[in-house]
């Protein structure tokens, strides 16, 4: 598989829109792709008839051509490159992932050890860098920290920033890869007033991310595999998800022309969001909120009344509308590392279960397929291996790193990408005259 855009699309069949009104109509071409519905490519209907579509939230809108990641959420499918995430997550490493993304294919064995040695090679960053942090409040938000500190980077590799450059654009991708968990780990460790903590070249790259977040210099940092395996498939399930929000805004950003550095600082603000990054989060808030198995009925009531703003966090997804695939891997690993803590009744995972339990069962989430996500176990396997509730986002940003360079890659070598200009619906006041302020009632 070319990890290319497809260049040229030949239309399957064609659809044709008429006005009854004014009986202007438009033949429109339809395009399948590999997997999924087809599209109708609405670019000659303004044109044809003077009107636009309308679709808040983009919903039922393609802006772009991809073969990076696929999904359908009707059956609960997640392919990268057309492979199932589940078998990613059993079989791959992130790297790994990381490579198929950004390249098309798996590695071959040479392959694998070059680019793991080039992403090692790239962990560190430039000394300058650790001043940056100094100028932030100590108790910023790790997230705040994050954009300030990626957006900086273009200031200290702006010799890589050529976008139009394919040596610079893979160059810019791997060190974006590589200095995330790095910049990530020295915002918290910043946070908590502890020395930062330079990476080291003989890990692997989850457990260099586990040692620059959790050692300290004065005693030896003793890596558990259990924990370190864990981390790389929270970093493989939240590698890449399709169009989202933040990668979308990535996209949008990178079709100005601009750096990269500057385009993933922007899908770190656009994952800040509680609505898309902050998810797993709400979940942990949630189970605090429930506190004891007794209270479930009493927020299972809370959640089917319409009346009541409350909503169980970690049920659902807005994509999936079935079981959400990347959840399995997440609850198998959940258990895992729980097991490995000699955690065996903890009261957080004991509410998670009953609910678990309650969504697959009762007639009102079956009816409604609010199946548990993978924020549903993220933030308990996060909390149980000691990260405060202010990093989720920022461990979901080093993963969807990944995921944005590649889409940034592809949208920049696309030869159809134009500058994204979205239209508008405008509902304001029609054309008037100014009035002097002496008359104006």
């Amino acid at each position: 598989m070319s990890a290319k855009v497809v260049k040229e699309m030949t239309p399957a069949r064609t659809v044709t829109l008429t006005d009854g009104s004014s009986g202007k109509s438009a033949s429109l071409p339809v395009y399948d792709g590999t997997l999924g519905p087809g599209v109708i490519d609405v670019r000659a209907l303004y044109k044809e008839t003077g009107y636009f579509t309308y679709d808040p939230g983009f919903m039922a809108t393609g802006s772009c051509q991809s073969g990076i990641t696929f999904i359908d959420g009707e059956k609960g499918v997640l392919l990268h490159r057309g492979y199932p995430i589940d078998e990613l997550a059993e079989h791959s490493s992130f790297l790994e992932c990381a490579y198929l993304l950004l390249n098309g294919d798996l590695p071959n064995a040479k392959a694998k050890t070059d680019f793991e040695n080039t992403i090692t090679k790239h962990t560190m960053v430039h000394e300058q860098i650790q001043l940056l942090y100094r100028g932030f409040r100590r108790d910023s938000h790790p997230m705040a920290v994050m954009i300030g500190v990626v957006g900086a980077l273009a200031a200290f590799y702006h010799e890589d920033t050529n976008i139009k450059n394919a040596t610079h654009r893979m160059i810019a991708s791997h060190r974006l890869i590589a200095k995330m968990p790095t910049i990530a780990a020295m915002a918290y460790k910043y946070s908590i007033g502890q020395p930062f903590m330079y990476p080291r070249n003989e890990l692997n790259y989850a457990e260099n991310f586990l040692h620059m977040v959790f050692s300290v210099p004065c005693e030896e940092y003793k890596l558990n595999p259990i924990h370190a395996r864990a981390m790389d498939r929270l970093l493989i399930l939240h590698a890449d998800h399709e169009q989202n929000a933040s990668t979308s805004t990535v996209r949008l950003a990178g079709s100005s022309g601009a750096n990269p550095y500057a385009c993933i600082a922007a899908g770190i603000a656009t994952l800040w969001g509680p609505a898309h990054g902050g998810a797993n989060e709400a979940v942990l808030k949630m189970l605090r909120e429930i506190g004891d198995k007794k209270r479930i009925p009493e927020f299972i009531k809370r959640a089917k009344d319409k009346d009541d703003n409350f909503k169980l966090m970690g049920f659902g997804h807005r994509v999936y509308k079935n079981f959400d695939p990347r959840a399995r891997v997440m609850r198998e690993t959940c258990h895992e590392v729980l097991s490995d803590l000699g955690i065996k009744d903890e009261p957080l995972l004991e509410i998670a279960m009953e609910l678990e339990r309650i969504a697959l069962e009762d007639d009102y989430f079956v009816k409604r397929k609010l199946y548990p996500n993978v924020d549903f176990y993220s933030g308990i396997i996060l909390k149980a291996l000691g990260f405060p509730t202010q990093l989720f986002t920022v461990l979901f940003a080093v993963a969807r790193t990944v995921g944005w360079v590649a889409q940034w890659k592809e949208m920049i070598e696309d030869p159809e990408q134009k500058i994204g200009r979205p239209r508008q619906l405008y509902t304001g006041s029609p054309q008037r005259p100014y009035v002097p302020i002496g008359k104006r009632g």
